[in-house]
């Protein structure tokens, strides 16, 4: 047993000795450098922590227990979810996988040999074997690889965070367009009945001679185009309801939205008075793509580390007989300690530069992800800002219009004005309420999009501690 210490310990010594002659230096992991961001077009106030403006079921604040059940329904049935879930599972399986490299493996045989030359007495021959196989981790390679997987686990879990925001975010706002859909093709009706009772008056003006035929065909015209919005609004409310269908996991057409109005049904939410700083931190692809990073710098250390020597220890041990009885009654054992030194193997090398440039190019999609959660945010931003202020514009504008309205309905009593120009009236002030529908749609998208933007509600993730686990 003794010798068999020694050699080991011989084996190991010189392992060491001849480590110090490759460089495995590696640098710490720090999170790759991005532009600084010094504000947001934000100015209502300063920033404040993520867990003070975003709680997790922040789309109840619409306060429509419709869209929560429909959120409900696409967590527990959309299958792009239901894909990212299994990813988490196979990255957790792949953990198992890598550290299963530093374990010993065992292996058993069995056989037998007969044979039968001529002028020779038939032979026969058992033998069982074993073998046990140990590649020893002295420098830490599978530890390294180990690590990588777990980076890679984690952001699978942010990858499922982000589908997670994404399917929220879709099914907000598909559910937005179709109630939209439906006060579009209500005010799209009244239009087209409004536009047919003046070209009935234009058809009795016609034949009494007191405006020309075109002018007929010219309303004529205006109603077919009217109607032929109607069918495309149809059209675009049953493709929304579609797109709605698969996303909460059932097939297109088995599930309809029942009719709504969108002011009614939806409510807007406030919006957070000061922006998170710490989006960097917990937008959910932000982080996956920092995971990313620190995966690669942990394959980059497992490529370096193969340079170095492997140490084995082989032990075998069997026994044969030529009689079945008397196979277990001698038995033989050996143990082969070795060192396998890499003097010239390029792929060892080679396989360093490649992990090298694949974690350069984790960088470098780490930085450009940074770069577009720093625009959605601002569009965000800067569209509900805009929104917003055009918002008190159509509001004005549908009040004056609404004066109007009232004044023209006066003049009618009075024998003042003709009916035609109620109608003309009529259909302006429905075109502009048309268009405060739209801008309230508008506004619950933005808000939706910059919830989405800012990470929803997730905590804040410190990927360099990943390092120290």
């Amino acid at each position: 047993m003794a010798i068999v210490v020694r050699a080991i310990a011989s084996t190991v010594v010189c392992a060491a000795l001849l480590a110090g002659c490759v460089d495995v230096h590696q640098p710490d992991y720090k999170r790759p450098d991005t532009p600084a961001k010094a504000s947001w077009s934000d100015k209502t106030g300063s920033l404040v922590s993520p867990a003070d403006t975003i709680v997790p079921d922040w789309w109840k604040g619409f306060q429509d227990p419709y869209l929560n059940t429909l959120i409900d329904k696409a967590i527990q049935g959309n299958f792009d979810i239901k894909v990212l879930a299994a990813r988490i599972d196979v990255a957790g399986a792949q953990i198992g996988e890598a550290k299963a490299g530093a374990l010993p493996t065992a292996d058993l045989g069995a056989g037998a040999n007969f044979q039968k030359v001529t002028g020779q007495p038939f032979t026969k021959q058992y033998n069982v074997a074993a073998q046990v196989n140990w590649d020893i981790d002295i420098w830490g390679k599978v530890e390294k690889g180990v690590q990588a997987q777990k980076a890679e686990f984690h952001a699978t879990e942010a990858d499922w965070r982000a589908g997670y925001l994404e399917l929220v975010s879709n099914v907000a706002t598909t559910y937005f367009q179709i109630l939209q859909f439906d006060d579009q093709m209500e005010a799209q009706q009244k239009m087209v009945d409004e536009n047919k009772q003046i070209l009935s008056i234009f058809d009795g003006m016609n034949r009494n001679g007191l405006i020309p035929k075109t002018q007929v065909l010219r309303q004529q015209a205006e109603v077919n185009r009217l109607t032929k919005d109607l069918i495309d609004l149809r059209r675009s409310r049953s493709l929304a309801n579609n797109a709605l269908c698969t996303l909460i996991g059932v097939p297109a057409g088995e599930f309809t939205v029942p009719v709504g109005h969108l002011q009614q049904r939806v409510q807007l939410p406030p919006v957070p008075g000061g922006l998170p700083s710490q989006l960097l931190s917990r937008r959910p692809d932000v982080v996956a793509a920092e995971l990313r990073v620190l995966e690669g710098y942990d394959f980059v250390g497992e490529a370096k580390l193969a340079q170095l020597p492997t140490v084995s220890l082989t032990a075998h041990g069997g026994t044969a007989s030529f009689a079945l009885s008397e196979l277990l009654k001698s038995f033989t054992f050996g143990l082969l300690p070795s060192i396998n030194i890499p003097l010239l193997d390029p792929g060892v090398r080679a396989h360093v530069k490649t992990t090298e440039a694949q974690m350069a190019v984790a960088e470098q999609q780490y930085r450009q992800t940074v770069m577009a959660a720093f625009e959605e945010v601002e569009n965000a931003l800067v569209s509900l800002d805009a929104h917003k202020q055009q918002r008190v514009e159509l509001q004005q504008e549908v009040q004056r219009l609404s004066v109007v309205a009232q004044q023209i309905e006066s003049q009618l009593r009075e024998g003042v004005v003709s009916q035609l120009e109620v109608f003309e009236t009529e259909r302006t002030l429905l075109q502009a309420q048309l268009d405060v529908l739209t801008n309230h749609q508008q506004i619950l998208s933005d808000t939706v999009l910059l919830y989405k933007a800012l990470g929803g509600g997730w905590p804040a993730v410190n990927v360099e501690a990943q390092v120290k686990q």
